[in-house]
């Protein structure tokens, strides 16, 4: 991933393979789109698509008005599942006990969004949002928003092959986490640094982000 120009931004993606690590998130802006069902449902394709328009508009919006503008950040999405078997059920697959394959993929909830690097502020999106509003018929442009989020200690593995493979990592990670005296909080956070349509199964990079906090 090329650098964003911000030595503490680029360390939360500067990942090794197979390694976890523990960093510090600081709070950050994104824009971001919620919504639940499988990642190949047509509200995930169509939250993708909004949320890429709203981030190149806001980014060469800034170009236009002062020469220089930040890069287009990497898509990132936080997965759960809600009700009273939800925290059992992800405990089983941290524990390797169960795979996202054998769930109801129809009941997960996710949050898509991508990181806004500074000048691009609550301001410059949403004036994006009405001129993509303006351009393109897409119903998530009617939800996406700007958001704020700190998320604070975490937990990270880079995964290396098809999303499908993703359970073996996950496992190490939540190892690791365990090892550090930590345990799991928040929700399961991915960062696509590979993009499916251009890029070999194998050859996909995805960071597996999880918070964290003490485990007394």
């Amino acid at each position: 991933m090329k650098s964003t120009g911000d030595p503490s931004i680029d360390a939360l993606f500067t990942v090794g393979k197979g390694k976890v690590e523990f960093v510090e998130v600081p709070e950050l802006g994104f824009v971001v789109i919620d919504g639940e069902g499988a990642p190949g449902d047509e509200a995930f394709a169509n939250a993708l698509q909004a949320l890429y328009s709203v981030s190149y508009t806001a980014h060469f919006a800034v170009k236009k008005a002062s020469g220089e503008a930040p890069r287009v950040m990497a898509l990132e999405a936080l997965w759960w599942l809600e009700g009273a078997d939800a925290q059992a059920t992800m405990e089983r697959f941290a524990l390797g006990e169960a795979s996202t394959e054998e769930s109801d993929r129809d009941q997960w909830r996710w949050r898509a969004m991508i990181m806004q690097l500074p000048p691009i502020d609550e301001a410059v999106i949403a004036r994006a949002i009405s001129e993509a509003k303006a351009k393109k018929d897409n119903p998530a442009l009617d939800v996406v928003r700007y958001e704020r989020w700190a998320e604070g200690p975490s937990a990270q593995i880079m995964h290396i092959g098809p999303y499908s493979t993703e359970q073996t990592s996950i496992v190490e990670l939540h190892k690791a986490i365990a090892s550090h005296g930590s345990r799991p909080r928040g929700r399961h956070h991915e960062i696509y640094l590979g993009d499916p349509r251009t890029s070999a199964p194998e050859k996909l990079r995805t960071i597996l982000r999880q918070p964290i906090e003490p485990a007394v």
